[in-house]
């Protein structure tokens, strides 16, 4: 493959290498195992920035292994919790949204989440000696763990409402109606309230769209499907898996992430998070078209935005793939090998036409384990 030519940043001057950037956390925090954090919402077939993301993830984990000794794995988190159907209360003027857990059911996002994503993730593994597993959103608010970090941080709130929901004040925690086959909730959360019981149990009220007021009692055991939007759902995530002292967690996100992690920062900070304690991330190169927006599929297929010169269909739903899957992941790490053979090419933006022109390239067979 052709590697780019990418100018010099800061950033990439300090480093020798672009997992550098985790050097000082890492060695700080003495890890027993290192556990990278990549999380995709549920909400159809994944575009090549997903993948993308998904393969650094798993070679930054072989990387730092093979470097530190330190063993290390993925975790998937398969945000199940993402939109499904939106609609508006012609009453209230609110907005009303159903995510995919509650429209689809379990089984059938296990199934879809198989399907889509298994495949790519264990050839992944196969050919890196990467460990991962997957954890819906739906499992992790179900966890005690979880659920207990949302209680103890609950009294706090106030302190971080603006970092979480800067335009408004209002952080948008929903609890969807526990009616059998509804599952609504308000998507902005106006009429949503939520104040702690007793140490271990919240009460939370809120209108549904079609039944009404409603009350739900949140314990660490259960009592209510715990649903927060983006910024709350990450400061909550990040102080419960920031509580594990023996294994690092490190985001791996997106470059589109960089803006919104600030808030995110300072939420964390405002709920008593010590500055030394905030979470280690590492953000992705991100793909982007020729007037310098995230390519995004959701605005190609609306007609809002025209597919970039220079990219393919199979870019927005990897499925349309021409070749195999086997071929799939060895390109997508040839691509990441380049990504991360120096900190220029690392930490910076891609046309879609230059990553399209890098995946066209043959792949070495090399990442394959015999």
């Amino acid at each position: 493959m052709h590697h780019p030519a990418s100018p010099n940043t800061v950033l990439a001057n300090a480093l020798t290498h672009a997992e550098d950037a985790l050097a000082p956390i890492i060695r700080t925090s003495r890890p027993e195992r290192v556990r990278f954090v990549v999380g995709t919402q549920i909400n159809g077939a994944p575009h090549l920035g997903t993948s993308l993301v998904q393969a650094l993830a798993f070679t930054v984990a072989r990387r730092v292994q093979h470097r530190t000794g330190i063993p290390a794995d993925v975790l998937f988190g398969a945000l199940d919790n993402a939109p499904y159907e939106v609609v508006q209360d012609p009453h209230s003027g609110h907005t009303y949204q159903r995510a995919y857990a509650q429209a689809l059911g379990e089984e059938t996002i296990a199934a879809e989440t198989r399907a889509l994503y298994q495949p790519l993730f264990d050839a992944l593994a196969t050919r890196l000696a990467v460990p991962w597993n997957l954890q819906t959103y739906s499992e992790q608010q179900a966890g005690a763990h979880y659920r207990t970090t949302w209680l103890r941080v609950l009294p706090r709130i106030e302190t971080a409402r603006w970092w979480l929901a800067p335009s408004t004040g209002i952080p948008h925690l929903r609890v969807p109606c526990p009616a059998p086959g509804c599952g609504w909730a308000e998507k902005h959360a106006q009429r949503t309230t939520a104040r702690l019981v007793d140490p271990e149990s919240a009460e939370v009220t809120a209108v549904c769209l079609h039944h009404g007021p409603y009350t739900a009692t949140v314990t660490p055991a259960g009592g209510g499907y715990l649903d927060h939007a983006t910024l709350y759902r990450n400061l909550v995530k990040e102080l419960a898996l920031g509580s594990d002292r023996a294994t690092l967690h490190v985001m791996i996100k997106g470059g589109d992430w960089v803006f919104g992690s600030h808030l995110v920062d300072g939420a964390l900070q405002a709920v008593g998070l010590t500055t030394g304690r905030l979470p280690a991330r590492l953000f992705c190169p991100q793909i982007i078209t020729d007037t310098g927006a995230k390519l995004s599929k959701s605005l190609i297929r609306e007609g809002r935005a025209p597919l970039p010169d220079g990219a393919a269909p199979w870019m927005l739903d990897t499925r349309l793939w021409s070749g195999s899957l086997d071929e799939y992941a060895d390109r997508l790490l040839a691509l990441t090998t380049i990504l991360m053979s120096d900190p220029r090419h690392f930490f910076r933006s891609y046309s879609a036409a230059e990553i399209n022109r890098l995946m066209a390239s043959p792949a070495p067979r090399s990442h394959t384990r015999t």
